[in-house]
């Protein structure tokens, strides 16, 4: 048992490391890199697709690399945004990996391109413990799935730098608790803001997207993750804590 730990550990070092190096590469070209985490069936493509289009709208160069095991529908419906998009099939393989994203960016990331959106494999449990070189980190969930999520899955809402909640237009249709889900949240990721979305209403999209270019336009800081400063990941944080910063807009920490 000790010697299965002791290879992942190994395994996860490494792609750290490369982790690492890829975001001073990439920061050095001037492209910061949002990781997308989500479960199946959570509304990430739909929403990126709007965050695409209204990033572009901005004037700002951004691009897309979407993940999964199979078919290449997600990549067609981003490239509706107007942005390039690139599909990466997996084979199986239910996250992806540094080594990964660096070979698939070669030789495809336009010159230029100031963000780049990487939507991950729909899965909270392998994609949460494998750092992509990324800035932001982004863990989604929709209403439908249920406040005890965080909880379930504490690794991948632990080390998130922004929680988002989607299909919100279903919030009372399911009745979905959004104080007990911002308690649950705040119990694995103390200080993280929680971001609410409805891609089919449009509301709360235009709200993300300032934040995130907040921090490829204004370098803003980026919430620091207990867990990470416990030493579970994502050593490249700053010591300083608290949300993304400067404030933008109104406060998105849902309210009993």
């Amino acid at each position: 048992m000790c010697r299965v730990v002791d290879v992942r550990q190994a395994v996860l070092a490494k792609n750290d490391a490369l982790a690492g190096a890829l975001r001073e590469e990439l920061a050095g070209r001037g492209t910061v890199v949002v990781n997308l985490l989500s479960s199946p069936g959570s509304g990430k493509t739909a929403l990126l697709e709007q965050v695409l289009a209204r990033t572009r709208a901005r004037g700002v160069a951004a691009a897309a690399l979407t993940a999964d095991l199979a078919t290449e529908n997600d990549a067609v419906r981003l490239a509706r945004s107007g942005v390039p998009v690139k599909q990466v099939l997996t084979g199986g393989l239910c996250h992806l990996e540094a080594a990964q994203l660096r070979a698939h960016l070669e030789g495809w990331l336009p010159e230029g391109t100031r963000v780049l959106y990487v939507e991950n494999v729909g899965n909270l449990v392998c994609p949460a413990s494998y750092d992509l070189g990324e800035t932001l980190r982004i863990t989604l969930m929709s209403v439908t799935e249920g406040e005890d999520k965080p909880l379930k899955y504490p690794t991948a809402f632990g080390l998130a730098h922004l929680v988002v909640l989607t299909k919100t237009d279903l919030v009372q249709a399911v009745g979905f608790d959004r104080a007990t889900f911002a308690r649950n949240v705040a119990a694995v990721n103390p200080g993280v803001e929680i971001a609410q979305t409805s891609a089919r209403a449009g509301e709360g999209v235009a709200s993300l997207v300032d934040r995130v270019l907040a921090v490829v336009e204004k370098g803003a800081v980026v919430h620091r993750p207990a867990m990470a400063a416990a030493g579970h990941a994502h050593s490249h944080e700053p010591e300083d804590g608290g949300g993304i910063r400067p404030p933008l807009g109104d406060p998105v920490v849902p309210r009993p």
